[in-house]
């Protein structure tokens, strides 16, 4: 058991459900447990902090880094605060991290989220997972490597509910199987030669090359645009707004303001 006691930028609740990962999920008050990287974790929220339910090797060796546990957010949050709307923004989404996510789960993962909510997001991995992942206990399966994907058919991914989107990801596992698309060489390559590697790729368009260079490559200049993300620029921001604004760390003002916008959203809605 590992305890990370400084939690003022540390929220397992604002981290798995801010849209960047979705292989973990609520168990209890508090308790979040999923898996990456072949490994199962559950991650408690406690009066006297977060544990983390792995041994202290594991934890220096996976998950200080899934966890971006290296980089001092506090500074980030100085640095993105730019105006009273960015203000409000990273305040209620304090605790967000970017988790270094294994880049071809964070490939596949989001051609699935392609037109899709998050539930239909979770059900279509989990099933994969299921049907073609090796089991690595407590009933979880480790995400299927590229080179099982690229031996399934699309009639194997439509029947787990990918639907049009199987031929994406079958692509797109083929080619990292191939060598054709690598995480190294996206990784030596500059942001605009990167994105464009990555939407050469057939259903591979805007938003999914800047959500894989962010949450699969850590590329933290890269600054997805969805709809929530669309209405926040129209409302909150200039005409001629540039993401450059935020610098280096484009990527976690994007998620600060993406879950502020989307959770007032919600809020509306209920109205």
């Amino acid at each position: 058991m590992v305890l990370i006691s400084d939690t003022n930028d540390f929220s397992p609740a604002l981290m798995f459900e801010c849209g960047q990962c979705f292989r973990f999920t609520q168990t209890g008050d508090g308790v979040y447990r999923g898996a990456a990287f072949g490994r199962v974790l559950t991650v408690s929220d406690t009066p006297e902090g977060v544990t983390l339910d792995c041994s202290q090797d594991d934890f220096d060796n996976i998950w200080k880094n899934f966890f971006d546990l290296g980089l001092d957010y506090a500074d980030v949050r100085g640095k993105i605060t730019t105006d009273e709307f960015m203000e409000k923004a990273v305040e209620f989404g304090r605790g967000i991290r970017i988790l270094r996510q294994d880049f071809w789960e964070a490939l596949c993962s989001f051609i699935i989220s392609q037109c899709n909510n998050i539930p239909r997001i979770r059900g279509v991995i989990e099933r994969l997972c299921a049907a073609f992942g090796e089991p690595i206990g407590q009933g979880y399966h480790a995400f299927p490597a590229p080179v099982t994907v690229a031996e399934l058919s699309v009639q194997d991914l439509r029947g787990i509910g990918a639907g049009y989107r199987a031929e994406y990801i079958l692509n797109a596992a083929m080619a990292v199987r191939d060598g054709a698309l690598t995480e190294e060489e996206l990784s030596g390559l500059s942001f605009a030669d990167a994105k464009k590697k990555l939407t050469a790729m057939h259903g591979i368009g805007d938003k999914v090359a800047h959500c894989v260079l962010l949450y699969g490559l850590h590329r933290l200049d890269a600054f997805p645009e969805d709809v929530w993300i669309k209405r926040a620029l129209k409302e909150h921001f200039p005409q001629e707004f540039d993401p450059a604004v935020f610098g280096e760390y484009a990527g976690i003002a994007q998620q600060y303001i993406f879950h502020y916008t989307r959770m007032l959203g919600r809020e509306m809605n209920k109205v």
